[in-house]
């Protein structure tokens, strides 16, 4: 009954507007991007345009921002963080997915300059979290975006609206953050993913999205070799030498699958910051982790970017953080 609520005040701030803009958060990943998607769907339907912000540097989700593009139904769909900014009027909606903080949107210019805002999203409430939103369809219980964008486009659209590779989009932004429906996942998972089957998605498709090259496939593995555990439950991996973000976040979800293992870091630097991607499965929380060094997302998946630091106080830090943790916890973990 909360969907289609939700779903008939997003149908009516879509309709009454001049266009709608549609951002994730910075560095997009999959699940970012099949929700912007969805929201494009729904706004083509009924005959409002539609815009999504893209980021100026290669992302985990451009693959599937290349593939949209390539589509006739989204040319000059995507545009830069300028275009975004000139376009805007005060007849214009933005809609935010994947994420509630303001500082972690892609275009925080648009944000603050926009008149009505929806937002769209899965992960726990920050304390800065956006607060000026019309409508917030905020439910920490939904395994992505994904899923609630398609759990509102079932009162809003016909399967017939969605494109195929829309609705693989979606599907790859529930898989990626399902771990392939083996986390997070519900009954209203699944019916989102089976509504997305309907429209056309197609599995195989969505699985190609997640293969590596070889050399990928090294460096994974070469990440993960350097593993240290702790507690004796958590591993910690990190890299002196620079590394693909999408690599780092799959050798964390590699190390998950350990047996005994209930958590796993992996560090690297990347310019002047050194980025830290977590991973867990139900008994360690994350987020709540590298909340204390300023990151964020989710009890099963979260990220940190620690500025003018080097690995190693970066590692210093994290096993500080761990061991507040484990420090504040029931024996039982």
């Amino acid at each position: 009954m909360k969907a289609r609520v939700k779903a008939e005040a997003l149908r009516e701030f879509i309709v009454t507007k001049d266009q709608v803009i549609v951002m994730g958060h910075k560095f997009a990943d999959l699940d970012s991007v099949g929700a912007a998607a969805g929201i494009c769907a729904i706004s083509r339907a009924r005959n409002i345009p539609a815009y999504i912000v893209r980021e100026d540097t290669p992302v985990p989700g451009t693959i599937m921002v290349k593939r949209l593009a390539a589509l006739p139904e989204y040319a000059g769909v995507f545009l830069s963080k300028s275009e975004a900014e000139a376009k805007l009027d005060s007849r214009t909606l933005v809609v935010v997915v994947d994420t509630n903080r303001p500082d972690q949107v892609s275009c925080p210019n648009l944000l603050r300059a926009a008149r009505r805002i929806t937002v769209i999203d899965h992960h726990r409430r920050a304390v800065d979290y956006i607060a000026n939103a019309a409508l917030n369809y905020h439910e920490p219980y939904a395994s992505s975006a994904a899923e609630l964008t398609a759990e509102l486009m079932q009162y809003i659209i016909e399967p017939t609206d969605l494109l195929r590779t829309e609705a693989e989009a979606l599907l790859a932004g529930i898989v990626l953050d399902t771990k392939n429906f083996t986390l997070r996942t519900g009954g209203r998972t699944f019916e989102a993913a089976a509504f997305l089957r309907r429209c056309g998605g197609d599995t195989s498709e969505v699985h190609k999205l997640f293969q590596n090259n070889l050399t990928d496939m090294v460096h994974k593995f070469e990440i993960i070799k350097n593993a240290t555990l702790c507690h004796n439950c958590v591993v910690v991996a990190a890299s002196n030498l620079p590394v693909n973000r999408i690599i780092a976040a799959q050798a964390a979800d590699e190390l998950i699958n350990v047996q005994g293992i209930k958590a796993s870091f992996v560090l690297f630097p990347e310019e002047d910051k050194v980025i830290i991607s977590g991973r867990s499965g139900s008994d360690i929380n994350v987020q709540a982790i590298l909340e204390t060094l300023g990151g964020g997302g989710n009890g099963a998946a979260a990220g940190a970017q620690l500025s003018n630091s080097t690995v190693e106080a970066a590692y210093t830090r994290l096993m500080v953080a761990i061991d507040n943790y484990f420090s504040d916890q029931p024996e039982t973990i």
